[in-house]
């Protein structure tokens, strides 16, 4: 599957705000993935100290939604946010290189578990998100959100763990439809970064 050749992985529009570091995610390089089982799009819960006890390459972004439903005002306009979709389809159009190099990938979002599947259903994606509403990973991790329409989300960033810790943060993410060959390159020159 060619990615950029659906209506949901349409390229992202021209000009939008680039993101700065804030240094908000300095201190996640080193820290335990925590044993939290969240809501997954493959059914059950994952556990993700178990999934970053291998190789694990855990993106967070901020929301998804089905195409006939309006971003919230302002929302391309606010650096960072926009691109979820173009990012996730760039993972699941890369899904078998990350397995080549023994890292599975998984997104997260603080959305309900009802609106990550029907984004994992209608982007037919081959890995799994997991729902994280009540932000417990951000609360165990300390990552950085932001408040729009009433919805505090996370901000668009990529831990890449080995041995259950993580070795690698990406942060922050841009432009996010590029943002799974930044990874993968990443892997390819670090192989064997954090294994046991």
């Amino acid at each position: 599957m060619d990615r950029f050749t659906t209506p949901q992985a349409r390229p992202l529009p021209p000009h939008l705000p680039a993101p700065v570091d804030d240094g908000a995610a300095d201190h996640l390089v080193g820290r335990a993935i925590p044993p939290l089982e969240l809501p997954s799009t493959v059914g059950g819960s994952i556990d993700l100290a178990a999934r970053a006890a291998d190789g694990l390459v855990l993106y967070a972004f901020p929301k998804m939604g089905p195409p006939d439903e309006p971003d919230p005002a302002g929302w391309a306009d606010i650096p960072g946010a926009y691109g979820c979709t173009q990012e996730s389809c760039a993972f699941r159009d890369l899904i078998a290189e990350f397995a080549a190099l023994g890292h599975a990938v998984v997104g997260v979002s603080a959305q309900s578990p009802e609106s990550q599947r029907e984004a994992h259903e209608r982007l037919h994606l081959r890995f799994p998100l997991v729902a994280d509403p009540e932000r417990r990973l951000g609360a165990e991790l300390g990552l950085p959100t932001f408040t729009v329409a009433g919805m505090t989300l996370y901000r668009r960033l990529t831990l890449v763990a080995a041995a259950g810790r993580v070795v690698k943060v990406f942060y922050p993410v841009y432009p996010p439809d590029e943002h799974p060959d930044e990874v993968l390159r990443w892997l390819r020159q670090h192989r064997g970064v954090g294994a046991q």
